[in-house]
């Protein structure tokens, strides 16, 4: 049984996870959606609703890409303004770390 604790969690820091993961380099959607399955244990469904809302927020601009293995790869990539969203709730999110970290190490 998933606890719905960890998905909401996890629901939490999915964009993150998708801005990083693009700050780093271009992607299309499919290698986007296996890296976080893989390694934060969402499932494909949750991050193509994401990735669309994320188009229409301009975080990312899109564009497809003729596959010879199939249909074309739709690429995302970050926009001016999406790189700096990424900066900010990045910092954002290592401060709330570092408050959480204080908290469980008072508990110790």
């Amino acid at each position: 049984m998933t606890d719905p604790n960890d998905v909401q969690l996890k629901k939490g820091a999915l964009e993150l996870c998708v801005l990083a993961l693009l700050a780093r380099r271009e992607s299309y959607a499919y290698e986007i959606a296996s890296t976080l399955a893989e390694r934060v244990g969402m499932g494909e469904g949750t991050i193509y609703p994401l990735m669309r809302r994320m188009q229409s927020d301009g975080l990312v601009a899109t564009w497809l890409v003729e596959s010879t293995s199939g249909p074309p790869r739709k690429y995302y990539r970050l926009t001016a303004v999406g790189r700096t969203v990424y900066e900010a709730r990045s910092r954002e999110w290592r401060s709330f770390v570092d408050a959480v970290d204080l908290f469980l190490g008072e508990m110790e």
